[in-house]
């Protein structure tokens, strides 16, 4: 079904905008996370994240020190820097009939600053006001302007997220330009909720939020930015709705067998399952004899087993002489859960294989001819998974570990592969039950709460990176005594932007000089066969220390680790820092995880590097930190707010998530096909916050 003709001007690119070339098309593309150029619909949701006030207009006299003022001065005089002292700033001395302000440029252009501010003129200049020695000055201030000038200054200034490179005032253009491009959009919001709400109409809280009229017209808690963040989240709600009642439908033949190939698995197994195993077990054995399909969500923690109970799931399918898929978002993550599987699997004779990017050729051949054959019985794999030539003879479920990186376009492209599939999706980070509606809807959900017997408990200690010195001598004894180590930094290289942060590189450089050809690096911009070589050495223990960025926050096995240095912890957000420690703990010794953070911490580091001190339980650490994720500064992820989610914030909305989701379910009840007026305002909002996957499930079958 195409775009509704209305949304054209709102999904034209940026480069369409005047004064947006290549080069601020690369610095949007990176700001607004697109691979592609970005649409003037991305602009227009990037909203502020604080505003300036430029209203305040004393005269010098009161101006008060510390805030923001715009002045009315004449120019007296400058005093330029000295020669061969670029050191020394340039002195620009200026008054009004109340007293002098001096304005103070460092490495000042000047002819520049001549043509800016002339001797003798009237000119307004806004900025930040200090005392310094007494007299009160202005530090490159942020406006000059003239009196025609002063009529276009705004009086209240939106302040956005930006990038390195990009400058605030060619960002605010560009925005200016997207909102004459808003055309007049037909209302998908009920009355009622309208009216309940008190929503204004979406220009108008596109309008307010961009131009804003009031300080508070910007803040998410506020009806302008809450709108939006109710239209995001109705657009999810919607989409999941649409999804699960195509899945919903009732399913033909089931597909439970009789339990013998799932006794075999149970009897390979080192150790007895966990009664949470069991539980979740049998309730995905009575979902895939129901009439209606499969949807559950199992979510356990860290090392909680949840591959093993997705290899029993998968071995009731294959009872039935059914087949499964297990996909999984990275091709480190799909070799771990097939390293898991394969010995039990063979033990119990069932037939598995893997399929990723890397396996080509003849290979490939095989296992694709062995797949539409019916001689596999499950098959694991990255979104390799998903391409046209993999053909199942009979795949009657889907698992999928998600990890919230896989959208619905990739949920439904693997079910579609098979008749009524079953889905279990795997989740490995906690989620809170709020959360889960926004991501899965109303899925049945299994919780694996214990850890697997044998876990040996982590020591957490947080340090100051001031001692830095003294943990690399206990790596060092570590080292000497045959244990192994992970070494996590926050980035790859070496940023100009972000100071203090240990990249992996640099790090990897100087642990080198110390223990020589002990040391591996991982990150992930290299190859995946070059990440698998050093994985390998590491678990191997023919390299002791592995650098690593967060790359292996997920899905990496290596049970004789027991060491983990996480630098920067400070920057980490609570389920990335609990993500990273589950790597180790997982054989039979005692570990220990050395959070070093950089002095002074704020007060929301303090409370996650507290938390995560405390306890080991990933259902608590997930739901504080949904509590405590106010604004997570966590590298290279805008970890605030929700995942896939742009506007809505989940200390602000969760109120509306509920909402959403009742307003969803209506629309499904009411107007399932989305017909008439009303169902093309809805098609209009899917496609402007991306859920437009769905739509070709309207009414499907």
């Amino acid at each position: 079904m195409p775009r509704p003709e209305i949304l054209n001007p709102l999904f034209a690119l940026v480069t369409s905008l005047s004064g947006v070339g290549p080069r601020q098309d690369k610095l949007l593309r990176y700001l607004l996370g697109r691979s592609e150029t970005p649409r003037v619909v991305d602009l227009l949701l990037h909203l502020p994240s604080n505003a300036i006030d430029r209203r305040a207009r004393p005269k010098v006299r009161d101006a008060v020190p510390g805030t923001v003022a715009t002045l009315e001065v004449t120019i007296d005089r400058h005093r330029p820097s000295l020669p061969g002292r670029s050191r020394t700033p340039y002195l620009v001395y200026a008054s009004d009939e109340t007293g002098d302000v001096l304005l103070t440029y460092f490495r000042g252009k000047r002819d520049y600053i001549e043509k800016l501010l002339p001797i003798g003129e009237k000119r307004y200049v806004s900025g930040t006001v200090q005392i310094f020695d007494g007299t009160l000055q202005m530090v490159h201030p942020d406006r000059v302007v003239d009196e025609q000038g002063l009529a276009k200054l705004s009086g209240i200034e939106p302040v956005y997220p930006l990038t390195e490179g990009l400058a605030l005032g060619s960002l605010r253009r560009a925005i200016a330009l997207a909102l004459q491009k808003l055309p007049t959009l037909p209302e998908w919001i009920s009355p009622e909720v309208l009216r309940r709400c008190s929503f204004p109409p979406l220009s108008e809280a596109l309008r307010r939020v961009h131009v804003p009229l009031e300080l508070t017209d910007i803040l998410p808690d506020r009806p302008f930015w809450s709108r939006l963040a109710f239209d995001e989240l109705l657009a999810g709600q919607l989409a999941l709705a649409l999804v699960r009642a195509q899945l919903r439908r009732p399913a033909g033949a089931r597909h439970a067998g009789d339990g013998h190939l799932r006794s075999k698995v149970i009897d390979a197994l080192p150790y007895a399952l966990t009664s949470s195993q069991r539980e979740a077990v049998a309730a995905i054995a009575h979902d895939l004899q129901q009439p209606m399909r499969m949807l559950r969500l199992l979510q356990g923690d860290v090392g909680s087993g949840k591959t093993v109970v997705a290899l029993l799931a998968a071995a009731a399918v294959a009872e039935a002489g059914k087949q499964a898929a297990l996909m999984a978002p990275t091709e480190i993550l799909a070799r771990q859960h097939i390293k898991t599987i394969a010995p039990l699997a063979a033990r119990a004779g069932l037939r598995v294989a893997i399929i990723t990017g890397r396996e080509k050729g003849k290979d490939r051949r095989d296992i694709l001819a062995q797949i539409a054959a019916g001689e596999l019985d499950l098959l694991v794999g990255t979104h390799a998974l998903i391409q046209d030539d993999v053909i199942f003879k009979s795949l009657a479920l889907a698992i999928v570990d998600e990890q919230h990186r896989f959208g619905v376009r990739e949920r439904l492209a693997l079910t579609s592969k098979g008749d009524a599939v079953d889905v279990l999706v795997l989740s490995a980070t906690p989620i809170p039950r709020t959360l889960v509606l926004t991501y899965f809807g109303d899925m049945d959900i299994s919780e694996l709460r214990e850890k697997p017997a044998g876990r040996q408990p982590i020591d957490t200690r947080a340090l100051p990176s001031s001692r830095l010195n003294e943990v690399v001598d206990a790596v060092g004894r570590a080292v000497k005594a045959g244990k192994l180590v992970y070494w996590i930094c926050p980035l790859v290289e070496e940023s100009e932007t972000i100071e203090h942060l240990t990249d992996a590189t640099t790090r990897f450089e100087t642990l080198r000089e110390r223990f020589g050809d002990q040391v591996g690096l991982v990150h992930g911009q290299m190859k995946g066969a070059e990440k698998d070589r050093v994985m390998a050495q590491f678990a191997a223990a023919e390299i002791h220390v592995l650098v690593a960025t967060t790359v292996v926050e997920v899905g990496v096995d290596v049970p004789a680790a027991t060491i983990m240095v996480i630098e920067n912890a400070e920057r980490f957000g609570l389920a990335q820092l609990h993500q990273l420690r589950g790597r180790i703990g997982r054989g039979s010794e005692a570990s220990t995880c050395l959070l070093l953070y950089r002095e002074p911490l704020g007060e929301m580091s303090a409370a996650r590097l507290r938390v995560i001190r405390e306890t080991t339980d990933g259902f608590r650490i997930a739901e504080e930190d949904l509590r405590l994720r106010g604004e997570g500064e966590v590298l290279g992820t805008r970890q605030s707010g929700l995942p896939g989610y742009r506007i809505a914030r989940p200390e602000v909305h969760t109120q509306l998530i509920a909402q959403a989701r009742d307003e969803a379910l209506r629309i499904m009840r009411d107007n399932p096909k989305l017909d008439g007026p009303s169902g093309e305002a809805l098609r209009c909002l899917l496609y402007l916050y991306e859920r437009d996957e769905a739509i070709p499930l309207i009414g499907a079958g």
